[in-house]
């Protein structure tokens, strides 16, 4: 599967200081690096490192999904122990893995906070500590999680990492790893929505949306809802769920946002926003019709940003009404239209392969797991880990096979 770089250019900085004093401190780093100087280990409170957290976290190349707040929604949903990792340098904490104890099958793993609800992971790190992380023993840094993670946890489990994001390197590449068999798409935001077509089939693409728009039209029109107050963020969120839950039912497939404690953390993700850093943690979109179908929501999404980048975190269509106007794309374009000229430059449309997808997306991530086993047990449950996935990644890669697998789970209902 080929996968196309991001534009490096386009890669964000929050934190621009002298180019002097920059260099001056990544040598002082490297040699810091070069004698081995760094130490790993872990916290159970997140409160306890909150504001070298929040220093960290200001970089827009850390992923959204270790932000504090997004970790702190999870954490008060969940409740899960926690062994937080933390690396320092010179008395300067120069990366923070926000981590979670999970049991499976009798088996401690520790993950990303929320990682089943995350489209990238990158962890938290330094500019200056990724950039000169190539320094580093690569045996010795394993050794270091593991040892940090003693008796804490049986297998240290990180997914959805992109070794290279927007032309920064992850310093987890050096651990042990697995590639995902999950793809992530991305859409570059040029000047205008006009430029930004050109990468695509953009006669096509325009044609659809004419034909999408005067379908609506017919129906008797409909509103963009873009944003709004926070109670009727909440509201729209809740009609999500009940449209997500109906799909789901109609396929076979298990809900995955049916849960309590998933419903509690994305409703704390709306009221994460910080317009000062261009954060918002989750934002409800939604086409709602007019006319005769007044109140009808035919697509809702739920997006969230950081700097420049936007994830769409999930999204919903009810074909009970103006199916034949595709408004799941119809509200796609709505979105990614409206975020021209408002300091986006990458609109991402999250994790897995699916045609809407590759119709919008001209670049391509590939993601990685982190598989460390600290224990014997950790060890087989890694393997595991390792054989599911390459038999994924196979499956994945036989359009017949992967056919027959969707109808597989559709018919068990997994």
């Amino acid at each position: 599967m080929q996968t196309q770089k991001l534009p490096v250019g386009s890669a964000p900085r929050d934190i621009a200081p002298d180019a002097d004093a920059g260099v001056a401190k990544l040598r002082e780093l490297n040699a810091r690096l070069a004698v081995d100087a760094i130490e790993v280990d872990f916290v159970d409170s997140m409160q306890e490192i909150e504001q070298d957290w929040r220093a960290l976290e200001r970089d827009n190349l850390n992923s959204l999904h270790q932000g504090y707040d997004w970790c702190a929604s999870w954490a008060k949903a969940y409740g899960n122990p926690l062994a937080i990792i933390r690396g320092r340098a010179g008395g300067r904490t120069i990366f923070i893995l926000p981590v979670e104890i999970v049991r499976s099958r009798g088996v401690r793993i520790a993950k990303f906070i929320g990682a089943d609800h995350s489209n990238i992971n990158t962890g938290l790190f330094s500019a200056d500590f990724a950039e000169a992380s190539d320094a580093l023993d690569a045996r010795r840094f394993t050794a270091q999680f593991s040892g940090a993670l003693s008796g804490q946890a049986d297998l240290l489990l990180l997914q959805n990492i992109p070794l290279i994001w927007r032309g920064r390197a992850n310093p987890l590449a050096m651990l042990p790893m697995v590639q995902n068999q999950n793809h992530a798409y991305q859409l570059p935001l040029f000047d205008s929505m006009e430029t930004t077509l050109k990468q695509l089939n953009a006669k096509n693409r325009r044609k659809k949306f004419r034909v999408q728009s005067k379908r609506l039209e017919e129906l008797g029109g409909f509103d963009y809802v873009a944003g709004g107050n926070i109670e009727d963020q909440h509201a729209l969120l809740d009609q999500f769920f009940r449209l997500k839950g109906e799909r789901f039912k109609a396929m076979g497939l298990p809900d995955v946002f049916a849960d309590a404690e998933t419903e509690a953390f994305l409703h704390g993700a709306i009221d994460i926003r910080d317009a000062d850093h261009g954060l918002c943690g989750l934002e409800m979109h939604a086409i709602q019709l007019k006319g005769e179908h007044a109140g009808h929501l035919a697509a809702i999404a739920g997006i969230s940003r950081k700097g420049d980048h936007v994830i769409c975190q999930f999204s919903a269509i009810d074909e009970s009404v103006a199916a034949d106007a595709s408004p799941g794309e119809f509200l796609f374009w709505q979105m990614i239209s409206g975020l021209h000229g408002k300091g986006v430059s990458l609109f991402d449309f999250g994790l897995g392969d699916q045609g809407y997808k590759r119709s919008w997306a001209p670049a391509e991530t590939e993601h990685h797991d982190v598989v460390l086993p600290i224990t014997a047990r950790g060890m087989a449950a890694g393997a595991v880990h390792r054989a599911i996935t390459r038999s994924k990644a196979y499956i994945k890669s036989q359009q017949r096979l992967y056919r027959a697998a969707q109808r597989l789970r559709r018919f068990v209902g997994v």
